[in-house]
């Protein structure tokens, strides 16, 4: 019943850049009683509403889950609500504090935890609580008779297709922007993934369609998604780097670039990256796959430029593992962005497996062969490099 929303380019609250678009998946169950699983952001209302209504009467739905409270899966269920007023809406524990916090609205609520269930009639919706999948709100909801799950934003993908099942798309855009959406949004909770799926194959549940709220659905073999997670989970990363740098006056990117001979030296692949040009999250991806971040930046106001620092965030709040890191960077006078590179890796909890370079206004030739030695170690350490 959902929305597909091809022109958004930045979604949540810090921007997540969605080249490919996205959806927004609601679906219907009607039985006996009638279920509404999701809803969509509250822009698209009118559209999930018209999309019921050529299926069935949306006064008539009993139910509605809210298997999640931010606004792109909740948003519309003030319109929803304000047509079926005597519908229940299903909520996880966490959820039945979350969702009436949005919205401050006296509907009638149920709360379930994992293994409840609720008859609709020849078919039964079974429950499972996810926390930390990306909310500590967030829910799994399983159809019986059907075999389908509906995991809210596990499995999903911001991806925008004119077909709504996995086979019929692009499969190298459709992993590209589901281990993008992974690398951004569930790194973080890798242990309470592989957790969760482990609970769930425990459960003995023939699955033969896995329907996220986002993106495309999975119905041609759909545990590979749920593989694919298990294996993003471990963060056993590609023996590759990756090197990210801004510069005011191109002094930083020549040395970005004899690290990268460094690297190649040794037989490394890597790739360079201008930050004042390249996408932070699709960088954030290339991390994510890789051993080996290498960051650089020039001093700036005896910091770092602007926008290296979202980088060194999003390292330190991504809690990325098996990774090794160096720092490098040139300066005028004072010189301290190389520094609040180490000390931010420090708090990220990847160690630097290198000397960091400084390099005084324009690097000179023993600045830049330190440089090239820096990628060579980088290298060297990389490959022998072994998950923990």
């Amino acid at each position: 019943m959902g929305v597909v929303d091809w022109g958004v380019r930045h979604f949540h609250g810090f921007g997540l850049s969605t080249h490919r678009g996205t959806t927004y998946n609601a679906y219907l169950i009607v039985d006996e009683q009638t279920a509404l699983v999701d809803t969509v952001g509250s822009p698209f209302s009118e559209e999930l509403v018209e999309n019921i209504r050529a299926v069935t009467d949306p006064t008539q739905i009993d139910y509605v889950i809210a298997n999640h409270a931010e606004p792109d899966h909740s948003g519309a269920l003030p319109a929803i609500l304000q047509l079926c007023p005597q519908a229940t809406v299903v909520v996880s524990k966490q959820g039945a504090k979350s969702i009436p916090g949005h919205y401050h609205q006296p509907w009638k609520w149920q709360t379930v935890g994992t293994g409840d269930k609720i008859r609709l009639g020849r078919r039964e919706l079974m429950f499972v609580e996810a926390p930390m999948l990306h909310w500590p709100d967030s829910m799994f909801t399983y159809l019986t008779e059907d075999h389908i799950l509906m995991p809210n934003d596990a499995f999903g993908q911001h991806y925008a297709t004119a077909f709504r099942f996995n086979d019929q798309v692009n499969q190298e855009e459709l992993y590209e922007e589901a281990l993008k959406y992974y690398a951004n949004i569930l790194t973080p909770y890798s242990e309470q993934v592989i957790k969760k799926i482990d609970e769930i194959l425990k459960l003995n549940l023939p699955v033969a369609m896995i329907a996220p709220s986002h993106g495309v659905i999975w119905r041609e073999n759909p545990l590979q998604i749920v593989q694919k997670y298990r294996t993003w989970a471990l963060q056993e990363p590609l023996p590759r780097a990756v090197i990210l740098y801004d510069t005011m006056w191109q002094a930083t990117r020549k040395m970005a670039q004899a690290i990268g001979a460094g690297l190649a030296a040794e037989g490394v692949e890597h790739k360079i990256f201008d930050m004042a040009q390249a996408d932070r999250n699709d960088v954030i991806a290339e991390i994510f796959q890789s051993g080996a971040v290498i960051i650089g930046s020039s001093t700036l106001n005896n910091g770092l430029l602007p926008t290296i620092t979202p980088i060194l965030e999003d390292c330190r709040g991504l809690r990325f593992k098996n990774k090794i890191g160096a720092a490098f960077g040139s300066y005028g006078w004072s010189g301290e962005a190389v520094a609040h590179i180490e000390g931010y890796f420090q708090q990220a909890g990847i160690p630097l497996a290198a000397e960091s370079v400084r390099a005084k206004w324009q690097p000179d030739s023993p600045d830049l062969e330190r440089c090239r030695t820096l990628g060579q170690k980088m290298g060297q350490a990389l490959q022998q490099q072994k998950p923990k």
